[in-house]
């Protein structure tokens, strides 16, 4: 009898795990489009647009360690910062502190965060909605298991770009 439970127990386990993985899909898949709409909105790429919200989020950096967070190639990612700045969304500035006086850091200039959020305000919202329905624990839990599975993914991706 003990077994029987157990084996249920395990069933039930693998059958949410996957929904748990098919649901990131699903997030993975609906994020893509609503970043592909803002992007279009703001006539930047996608890539170009992956790019600008690591420099927001990471700036200033230089470019070749922006290049390595997003995965490209250096000569894509020299294209990818031209079209930021003639765009006005980047500024590239000497690195003061480097050895190498023609290192540059890139910034993204915060007088244009306002275009960007706006486009974000709507899925913004909804997830301040779907948080409140979660107790302090629970979004713990939840925030933990993002970073995991984040991580996760930096790791796969390493191993793939390595091998």
């Amino acid at each position: 009898m003990g077994s029987k439970i157990s084996e249920d127990s395990g069933r039930a386990r693998r059958r949410m795990a996957t929904e748990v993985k098919e649901s990131m899909r699903e997030l993975r898949n609906q994020l893509a489009l609503l970043n592909h709409h803002v992007g279009v909105r703001l006539a930047l790429r996608d890539v170009d647009l992956d790019c600008l919200d690591l420099i927001a989020r990471h700036g200033p950096i230089t470019p070749s360690a922006l290049a390595r967070r997003a995965g490209l190639h250096p000569a894509t990612m020299t294209g990818v910062l031209d079209r930021l700045q003639r765009a006005g969304w980047i500024v590239r500035d000497r690195d003061p502190d480097a050895a190498d006086r023609r290192s540059v850091t890139v910034r993204a200039l915060r007088e244009r965060n306002a275009e960007v959020f706006g486009l974000y305000a709507g899925m913004n919202a909804s997830m301040d909605e779907i948080c409140a329905g979660y107790d302090e624990a629970q979004l713990e839990l939840i925030a933990d298991f993002l970073r995991r599975a984040g991580q996760a993914g930096r790791q796969a991706a390493d191993e793939l770009a390595d091998g």
